[in-house]
């Protein structure tokens, strides 16, 4: 990661692809297909150096 505040675009693609899943399982006709894939783009290590470096700055909640 070169940059934490300055992310690429396929890293804000796979972002905006999280929230857009999340937002469909938690609606009335989301199923596993969206679970499934907020589990990969969770997992994916692009994502996941973002989020620590994120963590790392203080920009997000630390986790209970």
């Amino acid at each position: 990661m070169t940059d934490t505040l300055k992310p690429s675009v396929g890293l804000l693609v796979k972002l905006g692809s999280l929230i857009v899943h999340y937002q469909e399982l938690n609606s009335r006709g989301g199923h596993e297909f969206d679970k499934s894939a907020i589990d990969t783009l969770e997992n994916d290590p692009e994502v996941r150096s973002w989020l620590d470096h994120m963590t790392k700055v203080g920009f997000l909640p630390l986790k209970r």
